[in-house]
């Protein structure tokens, strides 16, 4: 496919500065930055879809931890005071 697309001076003078300092072609460039647009379109976009592979990699086994939070502190608190 051949696309045509019109540059502002700056937009040109910045992307002629870049292809130059990479030593690559400017259709590879260009092929490269529309692949990263395509792959960054396709990715998760809320917080929670980008942490979710992380979500329960670390977890302690306990799954009510937040309702027994402050018995839980008080034990730590407990156990310390008794060193």
């Amino acid at each position: 496919m051949t696309i045509s697309i019109r540059l502002d001076p700056a937009t040109e003078a910045a992307l002629r500065r870049q292809i130059s300092s990479r030593g690559v072609p400017l259709s590879e460039f260009v092929r490269d930055a529309i692949r990263d647009k395509l792959a960054a379109a396709d990715a998760p976009s809320s917080a929670y879809a980008i942490g979710e592979p992380l979500f329960g990699r670390y977890a302690s086994g306990d799954t009510d931890r937040a309702a027994r939070r402050k018995e839980i502190l008080r034990d730590k608190f407990r156990d310390r005071h008794r060193r």
